[in-house]
């Protein structure tokens, strides 16, 4: 069957590649994915950076937006970390996405690169599942101004500083105070992130379908501050009150100092990622994979 994929991007994870043998094995994974896909009928093209960086001369090369004004379907090689990077950038332009997972972990990467070709081949052809995921608007607020902002896949995390005690930390929701908290930090954090800091500070999984945000405390000085799940339609509002060098996250990606006074403003973006799966892709498969569920069990 023929793809009903006309012109596929495919990125992939450069940061981490040098002269050795990891590089010229990723750079081998890429080609052998592009010959795959010219085989299949789709014109191929390789984001810039990655071509860049793995010597992938012999493609056409595009940038981000160029890839969002001329292709139909991005392929991302690699883990969660390049996935997210990439879903960020790509949301305007509502280009779905497929994850062949070169990382270890791969929550949002879940093809296996020693078997993504049957995978592939029938989701090139039709037969995949689509999934929405709703992105985080985060804003820095300074005396009335915006100061910085980005978009989160994962979560907005407010952190104590690194040598610093707690921070104190009073928390909004539709412009309704919630509460004072002191903690080493707040996490705010989609159903996509629920599977990453959030769960290891102790928040719940949330299904992805759901329509919610998770706020969970980082070490709380008062036990009765729990997770609690939210509606992703809210503007959740948290200010700095107390507690030196605090700083706020985006995907672990971007970073803000901020200062006391500060208020950062929490929103659902617009934007939202595309995600296509195998046919028979389930959330549960991913966590029992992941999460090592069942193991031990007869």
């Amino acid at each position: 069957m023929k793809s009903k994929f006309r012109h596929v991007a495919l990125i992939g994870k450069y940061h981490a590649v040098s002269s050795g043998s990891g590089g010229a094995s990723s750079r081998q994974a890429l080609d052998g994915i592009a010959h795959f896909l010219m085989d299949q009928g789709c014109e191929v093209s390789i984001e810039a950076d990655t071509s860049a960086n793995m010597g992938l001369a012999n493609y056409n090369t595009l940038d981000v937006a160029g890839i969002g004004a001329h292709c139909d379907l991005c392929l991302v090689v690699g883990g969660d970390g390049t996935m997210l990077g990439i879903g960020r950038q790509l949301a305007q332009h509502d280009v779905p996405l497929i994850g062949i997972n070169q990382g270890r972990l791969g929550f949002i990467t879940d093809i296996p690169l020693h078997n993504y070709q049957p995978a592939l081949q029938a989701m090139l052809c039709g037969a995949y599942a689509e999934d929405h995921r709703a992105l985080m608007l985060a804003k820095v607020m300074r005396d009335g101004h915006c100061v910085f902002t980005a978009l989160a896949m994962n979560d907005v995390v407010v952190n104590r500083g690194a040598t610093a005690g707690m921070v104190e930390l009073r928390v909004e929701v539709d412009g309704r105070f919630v509460a004072n908290q002191r903690a080493d930090g707040l996490i705010i954090a989609s159903p996509t992130g629920s599977t990453a800091y959030a769960l290891s500070a102790g928040g719940p999984l949330i299904h992805p379908s759901i329509a919610g945000w998770v706020m969970v405390p980082i070490a709380p000085h008062t036990l009765s501050n729990r997770p609690i799940v939210l509606a992703n339609s809210a503007e959740i509002a948290i200010k700095i009150v107390a507690g030196r060098d605090a700083s706020a996250s985006f995907d672990m990606q971007s970073l803000a100092s901020l200062m006391h006074g500060d208020r950062i403003v929490v929103t659902r973006s617009k934007h939202q990622v595309r995600f296509l799966h195998p046919k028979d892709w389930t959330y549960f498969d991913t966590l029992r994979e992941k999460l090592h569920w069942n193991e031990g069990v007869a």
